[in-house]
C-alpha cells in the first residue's frame, strides 16, 4: 500500500471555511497522472494539487506542481499554488525567500508577505469575445456591456452594469455544459466595477470542467487584471469574488507581462491518502 500526505487550505480567505479550499497532495516521487486523476475525484475540491520536490536541486526551494479538478488536469491554477505555498512555509519549512514551481504554464514563484502569500502570475491578453444569446440565456444574463476571453486561458470575462446582478445571478449549469464554442473557451466569469469596497467584483463558472461555480479563482484574474488595470488606470487594485464562500484578492501588475496575486490562507486538514 502507498500512502501520501495530503492537507487541505483555504485560500484568498483568514476565515476558517471561506475562500477557496485546494487539496495538496505532496509527493517524494512521481505517480502515474490516473492516479492524480482518482486522487482529485476523491477530494472533489475544484482543485487538488501535486507536490514534488526536485532532487536535483535540494539546497533551493524549487517543485514540480502540476493541478487537477475532479475530472480534468489544469495547465493553471493561482488558489492551488497558493495553498500549495502555505503549506511549505508553514509546515514542509522553505530553504529560500522564494518558492519556485515548474509546472505546465512556466515557473511560477511565491513569496511570503505579511498580509498574505503572493504568486508571480502570466498576466494575460483580454481579446474580444461575442457571447452567444445561448450562453448569455444559460448565465441568466439579459444585457451585458463588454465581453472578452484570455487569449492564454481561454477565460471569458463579461462585464455588466452592476454588482446586484452578479449576486442575484442563478445560471443553468446543465445549459452551460450542453454550449458548443468556436473559441476554445475554458470558463466564463462575470464582472462589474459597479460595486462598494472593491476595484471590482466577479463570480466564475466552469462546469465543462466539472466545476459549476468556483469558489475563488486566481487564473481568471490574469485576465480581469488586465482588462480592469487598463479601464481604472491602476496597477494594482483590490478584488472580490463573490461566491457563496467569498475571497479576497490584491493584484499588482508587474512588469514584463506579469501579474502578482496575493491571498491569505488558512490549513484547515492534514492527514494521508492511500492508494496500492
Amino acid at each position: 500500500m502507498r500512502k501520501f500526505p495530503i492537507y487541505q487550505v483555504d485560500v484568498f480567505t483568514k476565515e476558517y471555511y471561506g475562500g477557496n479550499p485546494a487539496a495538496i497532495c505532496v509527493l517524494e516521487e512521481e505517480i502515474e497522472e490516473e492516479l492524480m486523476k482518482k486522487i482529485a475525484a476523491e477530494m472533489n475540491l475544484s482543485e487538488t494539487a501535486f507536490l514534488l520536490p526536485l532532487e536535483k536541486e535540494k539546497e533551493k526551494d524549487i517543485y514540480s506542481l502540476r493541478w487537477f479538478t475532479p475530472e480534468v488536469e489544469v495547465d493553471i491554477c493561482g488558489h492551488g499554488t497558493i495553498g500549495t505555498s502555505k503549506i511549505i512555509y508553514d509546515l514542509i519549512g522553505a530553504k529560500s525567500e522564494a518558492l519556485v514551481f515548474k509546472t505546465k504554464s512556466g515557473d511560477l514563484i511565491a513569496k511570503k508577505y505579511e498580509n498574505g502569500i503572493g504568486i508571480d502570475m502570466p498576466l494575460d491578453m483580454p481579446l474580444n469575445f461575442e457571447p452567444t444569446i445561448e450562453l448569455l440565456k444559460a448565465l441568466g444574463l439579459n444585457e451585458y456591456k463588454v465581453a472578452k476571453i484570455g487569449a492564454k486561458t481561454g477565460k471569458v470575462i463579461i462585464e455588466v452594469s452592476d454588482e446586484h446582478i452578479i449576486y442575484n445571478l442563478k445560471p443553468n449549469f446543465d445549459k452551460l455544459k450542453e454550449l458548443k464554442f468556436k473559441d476554445n473557451v475554458k470558463g466564463v466569469a462575470v464582472t462589474t466595477n459597479n460595486c462598494d469596497n472593491y476595484d471590482f467584483v466577479s463570480r466564475y463558472f466552469n462546469p465543462w470542467a466539472g466545476i459549476n461555480e468556483d469558489p475563488v479563482t486566481g487564473s481568471v484574474h490574469t485576465v480581469l487584471a488586465s482588462y480592469w488595470g487598463e479601464l481604472l488606470d491602476k496597477n494594482e487594485m483590490k478584488a472580490y469574488q463573490a461566491s457563496y464562500r467569498g475571497g479576497e484578492l490584491i493584484l499588482k501588475i508587474l512588469d514584463n507581462n506579469r501579474l502578482e496575486i496575493i491571498g491569505d490562507a488558512v490549513i484547515t486538514l492534514k492527514g494521508e491518502i492511500y492508494s496500492k
